[in-house]
């Protein structure tokens, strides 16, 4: 019996949808299934009363984000809709935000380091600079630092090198801890996107990627991926089952579809591993070895939505900084504060304001099971002493939660990497960006097409190749097929 799809593609996040994207151009028949009742995953944004929330993902850079410029361009998406944030990324100490954090006067300006923590920053980038091409962003596993993690990285300097600049970067931007993630990574991607100055977000929500390519394709959302198959003889194909997916309207009073069953020529998880580790049911040993070792770290974003706007304190007559970051040494609860309403206008309606508060990568584990107003509490009491009146201010909060946040890329996934990249093709692939041990919207568009890629050099195409036209339509409800 002929299989129902050439390829089908689990999760609608800018992995799988670039995974999808390709493969359609190439002329096969994709479907893209998701589990939530919208595309973009980690980079979903939520509107909500003249608000535009970034859930995941903040910002992009000129550098360092070829692939997805190259997507950009071939989805006719205009420059206008792309803007520089053009903002200071601080980190606190001394009761106020330290503009510089990611910049390359942070040795001369100090960006909250001691006179004598700069000199060792100093010393380090010009280390790095002059090893930069071993630095290669898709081969972490490669680079000078080998397999060292951020706090074995920064014990070779000056204490404040950890404390105030590689940890706090680490919790906040990754939600690392630095005693167990690798620095090869970190270094790698921060080298690779260059100053924060530069950096970009999307007008109208860090999901306007997802959405350009949903409008493509075939996207059914709401509707959750049990389990994948892999035929006996590891050649043919693979088998999905469905769970029931919920009604349209988003009120989960009931059960649409029911259980059903999906063949494909080729499945593409893109998913964190730990998911694909327990939907592939019958993967090969060494590829499950591999997700095993790919572990991932939650997190816990709070949205204050304000009635007016408000900031850290920062240096009179400075800019107000875009993120202030609140290292381990100076604050548990909190790893940053996002000021959304300065990153771009559109965050927030005319004379509003929207913080973001990260939470602490060892407080984010307790957070995710305690009530709502427990989270609220928490991280609004811990955010007051850096955003003075920010109780009094908010008029409504929201939490975003992670359980998979972003992958943690232990040493032991980078000592794995080369060999699971090395891995013959099956029918069953994997994208996301923990495969390119890269925590970035960057790390997932390269993971999507080489997917892509692996699963065409298996596949002959049933029609020839060639982009088909373009296939658009309303947006997906929950159990919905977008067509």
């Amino acid at each position: 019996m002929a299989p129902d799809l050439d390829v089908a593609v689990v999760g609608a996040g800018v992995a799988g949808l670039t995974a999808a994207h390709e493969l359609r151009r190439a002329g096969l028949d994709v479907r893209v299934f998701e589990e939530r009742p919208h595309v973009g995953g980690r980079t979903h944004s939520h509107r909500h009363r003249g608000y535009t929330i970034d859930e995941g993902a903040e910002q992009l850079s000129p550098h360092g984000y070829r692939a997805t410029w190259q997507l950009l361009t071939r989805l006719g998406v205009p420059a206008s809709e792309i803007r520089r944030i053009g903002r200071p990324v601080a980190v606190w100490r001394d009761g106020r935000a330290h503009p510089g954090v990611a910049d390359r006067s942070a040795p001369l300006t100090g960006a909250g380091l001691s006179p004598r923590a700069r000199l060792d920053l100093a010393r380090f980038l010009t280390w790095a600079g002059r090893r930069r091409a071993g630095f290669d962003c898709d081969r972490p596993e490669d680079t000078p630092l080998g397999h060292a993690t951020v706090a074995e990285l920064a014990g070779r300097y000056h204490g404040d090198l950890h404390d105030y600049l590689l940890q706090p970067v680490a919790g906040c931007f990754f939600g690392w801890d630095t005693a167990r993630s690798a620095a090869a990574p970190m270094v790698s991607l921060l080298l690779e996107v260059g100053p924060a100055a530069g950096w970009l977000t999307y007008a109208g929500g860090m999901d306007l990627l997802a959405r350009r390519l949903a409008e493509g394709l075939d996207v059914v959302t709401g509707r959750p991926v049990q389990e994948v198959v892999t035929d006996d003889d590891g050649d043919g194909g693979a088998r999905l089952l469905l769970g029931a997916g919920r009604e349209p309207d988003g009120s989960g009073g009931g059960e649409r579809g029911g259980t059903e069953t999906v063949t494909a020529r080729a499945v593409v998880l893109c998913v964190p591993a730990p998911v694909a580790a327990r939907l592939h049911v019958n993967a090969p040993d060494a590829e499950r070895d591999h997700l095993a070792a790919c572990t991932y770290r939650p997190v816990l974003k709070l949205s204050c939505l304000l009635d007016r706007p408000l900031a850290p304190a920062h240096r009179a007559g400075g800019r107000t900084p875009y993120i202030v970051l609140t290292p381990a040494v100076e604050e548990s609860e909190l790893s940053g504060i996002i000021v959304d309403h300065a990153k771009h206008p559109d965050r927030a309606p005319a004379g509003k304001g929207l913080l973001t508060l990260m939470a602490a990568p060892g407080v984010v584990p307790e957070l995710l099971g305690a009530p709502r107003e427990q989270v609220v509490d928490r991280l609004v009491c811990a955010a007051g002493r850096f955003v003075p009146g920010l109780e009094a201010a908010a008029t409504e909060h929201l939490v975003h939660a992670f359980t998979h946040g972003l992958p943690e890329a232990t040493p032991e996934a980078l000592r794995g990497r080369a060999r699971f990249m090395a891995r013959p093709v099956r029918p069953v692939e994997y994208a996301g960006d923990w495969l390119m041990l890269r925590p970035s919207s960057e790390g997932a568009v390269r993971s999507g097409a080489l997917a892509a890629s692996r699963v065409l050099s298996r596949l002959r195409p049933l029609r020839g190749a060639g982009a088909p036209p373009a296939v658009t339509g309303r947006p997906t409800t929950a159990g919905e097929k977008h067509e």
